[in-house]
This record gives structure tokens, sequence and C-alpha cells, in this order.
């Protein structure tokens, strides 16, 4: 079968990219991914390895060679490599900057020298730090970014909306990422909570009442496959919030739901965390111009999710911590760069 497009996934052996990978395959694209497989996951594109509409390229988004080499014959490049989440973006800054904006910059402008037709790329709804009321955040609303992690993706927002670049551009402002994937991931609310709790653990929870919202892995993927296949006057020059208005979650609500679906579990309640982000997000544009809603809900993967860990899945994670969380990087990081796309 002749391929819709030709798709680079720049991180797309992440934990949102081994998922987006499979699913852009399915619907007919060609893949080719771009990674450095910063997190130990070289195993997590196994599935699709063989598949003939996909190839891959072990390279690094800070060298524009590497980028270059991954542009031939691309049409369409969805950017998801990044240093993601605070903690490690705090440890990392240097590498954090050059990854997160020099490298992204390399890969806009290998787009622009390959003639690509749409970019594609991963923000977060982070961006929207904290709001002083409950009111939903839509995407018109003022920026209010709270780490350096948020403060690269305001930045190359403004790069990529700011200019006048040879392709159609779409920013999607991704909710904090659920759900399981073949590079999964631990040190995110959902599977944390879920994962503490199942194991019998206590699980201390800072500033139970603060709202986020969260996209299911598979719902990201499916979004960002919308916006691919959608005429180029609803998207081009767009930012949309990815996720679904029935998954602004407290943190409070999410144990609730992993208490419910384990029946019981040990909890301690805390104040004064280190994460002041405190924001709820409005998906009403997505719906109205892609018709795009969630299909799953927090709930339902927590349940999942709890009756995997106690099976005895995943039961690794803390041997190869950096296989499952972000918190690290392996030891030669700083020359290898970063490529292991996720979001939230």
């Amino acid at each position: 079968m002749e391929a819709k497009h030709h798709v680079l996934v720049v991180g797309g052996a992440g934990y949102i990219g081994s998922v987006l990978t499979p699913t852009l395959l399915s619907a007919g694209h060609s893949v080719r991914v771009l990674d450095s497989l910063l997190y130990d996951n070289s195993d997590s594109l196994g599935a699709v390895a063989d598949h003939a509409r996909f190839s891959f390229v072990h390279g690094d988004i800070r060298s524009a060679e590497d980028v270059k080499s991954s542009m031939d014959g691309i049409t369409d490049v969805v950017l998801l490599a990044a240093l993601v989440g605070d903690p490690v973006c705090k440890r990392n800054p240097e590498l954090t900057r050059q990854t997160n904006i020099d490298g992204a910059r390399n890969v806009i402008k290998g787009a622009g020298d390959a003639a690509v037709q749409r970019f594609v790329f991963a923000s977060t709804c982070s961006n929207y730090g904290l709001r002083e009321d409950d009111e939903p955040a839509g995407e018109e609303e003022e920026l209010h970014p709270l780490s350096l992690y948020a403060e690269t993706k305001v930045e190359m927002e403004h790069d990529l909306l700011g200019a006048d670049l040879p392709f159609d551009v779409t920013v999607l402002r991704v909710s904090t990422a659920f759900g399981t994937s073949p590079r999964m991931r631990f040190d995110l609310t959902v599977s944390e909570f879920t994962r503490e709790l199942a194991l019998g653990h206590e699980l201390e929870v800072y500033d139970a009442d603060t709202w986020r919202p969260y996209c299911h892995v598979n719902d990201i993927s499916r979004g960002i496959l919308t916006v691919l296949d959608a005429p180029s006057e609803k998207v081009a020059g767009e930012v949309f919030n990815l996720g679904g208005d029935d998954s602004n979650h407290t943190k409070r609500s999410i144990v609730e739901a992993a208490l419910s679906a384990l029946g019981g579990g040990d909890v301690k309640w805390a104040e004064g965390g280190v994460d002041a982000r405190n924001y709820r997000v409005t998906f009403k544009k997505i719906q109205d111009r892609l018709g795009f809603f969630p299909d799953h809900t927090v709930s339902e993967a927590v349940g999942q999710l709890a009756k995997a860990v106690r099976a005895g899945m995943f039961a690794n994670v803390e041997e190869r911590s950096l296989r499952y969380r972000n918190y690290e990087l392996a030891a030669d990081a700083s020359g290898e760069g970063s490529g292991g796309g996720d979001a939230g």
C-alpha cells in the first residue's frame, strides 16, 4: 500500500512516540523515527521494527547533520523530542536549553530545507502554570510558565508561530500523559500513584486539591494523527489544547480512583509540595474545530494498570529506573543528547 504521508517523528521511541509510531503506521502513513534512545529504551519500537513503512535513525537533535540525515523524503514532522519534566530540566539546565531550544531549532531548519509540508510541535499545558481561579484556560489565555521545561516550550511556540516558515505549523499543548506504553513511565502522576498503591506502599500526596489536565497516550497519538490528516485551513498556524474536559483532575480525585480500583490503600496527605502548578484547561477548540474527543478516562486506566502491577507486570522498575522514569539521564547524556519525547 502506498503511504499517505512520510512522517518524521522526532523523539518517536519515547513514552508518547512509541504509541504514536504504530498509530501512524496503522493509518497508512510511512514513519521514520529520529531518537537518541536516552532512557535505555532501545526496545520500545521492537513491535514495528520490521514494518515495511518504518525506518529508524539513531541520532541527536542537537546535531544538524543527524537532523539532516533523517529528513530525506519527509512530508510531515512531529517534534516530540525534549528533556521532559521539571526535575530533569532543573538538574540539567544547560542540556535542557541545548536540546529543547537549540535542538528544536535544528529540526525547524532541517524541515524548512527539506521542503516539509506540515510541522506539529508537542508543547505542554504546563505553560499555563498557576491560575488564580478554577476557570479553565483556553488557547488565548496568558501563559505563566513556572519551570525551565515550560519556559523552553513557550519560547519554541513563539519561534514557530512568530516566523514566516515554509511549512504549516500546528502547536499542540498536550495534557499530562497517562496510560501504558512500550516505553512505560512510572514518574507521572497517574502511573506513579497507581503503582505505589497497588504494591501496598504508603503514598504521600502533596497539595491534593491542585488541578491538572490529563490525557491517555492513545488519545494523544490519535489527536496528533487527527491534526496530520486535517485540511490545512483548519490547523495551519493554530494552537490546540490536547485532551478532554472530563479529564481535568485533582490529585485527590486520581487517588480516589486508584483506591476504588484497588479496594483501599494507605495514603498520607500533605501540604507544601514543590510543584506550584494549578490549572484547569478547556478543550472546546479542538472539539469544535476537529471533532476530537478522548476515548479513555483516568478511572479506566487506573483500574487496568493496577491489575497489571498486581499480576507482576513491570516488576523491574527499580532495577531499570532509567527505563521507567525521566528523573535520571544516562551517564553519557551530555554527549548523546536527547531524543526521547514525552509530555506532561
